[in-house]
């Protein structure tokens, strides 16, 4: 899921080449991911560093803080290592892993079948979809869009869920550059509800002092991973092994509780 995905469609087919390209001439006798990440005593991974909460610089103290870092932190923890992080720009985050920049990436990578042609991905560690925010008092139940025909819906301009709303006929969209703006004319009445994605919604709930509440869940879920490069069986069963221990013994769980007050380690 990137909710900035549609900027990085217009690379894709050049990314999946030179990956492809990459991997063919590597030597067949080139050291698992798991023997270098262990010998290096460091796990590199990638992340925007610019996208709260899931990972950003805290204003305070100057270091990078969010839900992905914790995780990231938690699965170098659980392979024996340490981590040791990178700051990439989405839109050369991925040809940042096919040149061997890092390790992996831990940044809400959505995983797809495009993508999967170029990397390995991790078992999913995060579960989102599209969700409505609506009043606490709101009597009216919206249940899918086409419920919300006659009615005002806000979104983010320019994302993934403005497109959504627009194409339902009888909306009338409302965009807004910032989410906490949307939730503003929505407490107050100028809208009568919001679309965002159901992780972020759970973020702005949790912090918001708002009369607002989650409401229906209205798409496809979605499903984040790790990607990594092709060719590393041990590394991909010793991350998935890190993963499931941390749904296991309740650590994963405890991040997602910490930042969004729900498990999204699970899907919905």
């Amino acid at each position: 899921m990137h909710k900035r995905d549609f900027t990085f469609r217009l690379v894709q087919g050049a990314l999946l080449a030179l990956t492809l390209a990459a991997a063919a001439a590597m030597p067949a006798s080139a050291a698992d991911l798991l023997a270098t990440v262990k010998a290096r005593g460091a796990l590199k991974v990638a992340l925007e560093g610019t996208y709260p909460p899931f990972n950003y610089k805290d204003q305070k103290s100057g270091e990078l803080a969010g839900y992905d870092v914790d995780v990231a932190r938690l699965l170098a923890a659980k392979l024996g290592v340490k981590v040791e992080f990178v700051s990439s720009e989405w839109a050369s985050i991925l040809a940042g892993l096919s040149a061997n920049k890092y390790d992996v990436i831990i940044s809400q990578v959505g995983i797809n079948p495009k993508r999967e042609q170029a990397f390995d991905f991790s078992a999913p560690y995060t579960y989102s979809m599209p969700q409505l925010i609506v009043r606490k008092n709101e009597p009216a139940s919206y249940k899918t869009l086409a419920d919300l025909k006659g009615k005002k819906l806000g979104v983010g301009q320019g994302s993934v869920y403005e497109q959504q709303a627009k194409a339902v006929p009888g909306i009338e969209v409302r965009s807004y550059a910032a989410a906490p703006d949307t939730m503003s004319d929505l407490a107050s009445g100028r809208i009568d509800a919001a679309l965002n994605d159901s992780l972020m919604s759970a973020y702005l709930l949790k912090i918001s002092k708002l009369p607002i509440k989650a409401g229906a869940q209205v798409g496809a879920v979605e499903r984040m991973g790790i990607p990594f490069q092709k060719g590393n069986p041990e590394f991909k069963q010793a991350l998935n092994k890190a993963l499931a221990d941390a749904a296991a013994d309740g650590s994963l769980k405890a991040i997602s509780l910490k930042w969004f007050g729900t498990d999204v380690s699970k899907a919905p």
